[in-house]
Formats: C-alpha cells, structure tokens, sequence
C-alpha cells in the first residue's frame, strides 16, 4: 500500500513538474523582413522659449528595414502641433525627415505627442514628442526715460 501511494505521487510530481518545463517555454516570433522606422530621437525638448519663437523642430528617422518605408498618417495631439512627413516611399537603409511645427502664442509648458502610422513592422504605430516652455516676452529691457533739458512751451 505505501508503495502504491509513494510511486502514485512520484508520478504526479513528475507529471507536473514535465507539465510546468512546457508552459514556461515561451514562443519567439520570426521576423520575416520588411519595414522597420529608427528615429535618432524620439523626443525634442526646445527648452524655454519666447512666445512666438521658432517652433519648428526636425525628427530624423531611418529605414533599418528590409522593404520600403511608407508613412501614410502622422497626427499632432491638438491643432498647434502639425506635422509633415515624406510622402514616397524610403528604402531600406536610407533616411528621412519629419517636421514638427508648434504654435508659439500660448504661454506655458509644452508637452504635446505626435502620433505615426506606417508599414514598420516594429512600429507601425509609433508616437514622438516634444517638450518645452514658453515665456512671455520680457519687456523690462530698457525702461524709457524722457530726453534730458529744457523743456519747451
């Protein structure tokens, strides 16, 4: 009888232990080519700015694919950050650039997205940003004074 149930838990344990070892082996996915967008930045922080300053800033990005690289949306987060972006394809290997244009009038932190769609295999959603403050315009430079000598009737 203690055999019985000795070698019955022995198989069990061996049962579960062999059932675990399965379930932990994780499944990898092969890649099987095509796009895959790179940026050298995936954030630009434009520091403090004045208001109406040059809110324009430049994402570089490359195709580290093996197939053409089209973009066919990128979206800002509200309407003063509007992007543009290549509209033919970029091959493998070579580069590209998208523009960020941000509206300079409102005074405040800046901490807006973009938002890309392309064929990338690795990204084919892929969201860039930009940081920053702008500073109202200092007016304080210089106060005027009045012209010095007689004054004329």
């Amino acid at each position: 009888m203690k055999k019985s149930i000795l070698s019955m838990s022995l198989l069990l344990i061996a049962f579960l232990t062999a059932n675990i070892s399965v379930k932990s082996q994780e499944v990898v996915p092969v890649k099987v080519g095509g796009a895959e967008i790179s940026f050298e930045k995936e954030t630009h922080d434009y520091g403090v700015m004045q208001q109406h300053g040059n809110g324009e800033c430049v994402f570089v990005f490359t195709n580290t694919g093996t197939e053409d690289l089209v973009i066919s949306n990128a979206k800002g987060s509200c309407g003063c950050t509007v992007p543009s972006w290549p509209r033919e394809p970029i091959a493998p290997g070579k580069s590209g650039e998208l523009k960020v244009k941000y509206d300079t009038k409102r005074i405040g932190l800046i901490n807006k997205s973009v938002t890309i769609q392309s064929n990338a295999t690795n990204h084919p959603v892929k969201i860039i940003r930009i940081k920053g403050e702008i500073k109202a315009p200092d007016n304080s430079a210089s106060p005027i004074k009045p012209a010095e000598g007689p004054v004329s009737e």
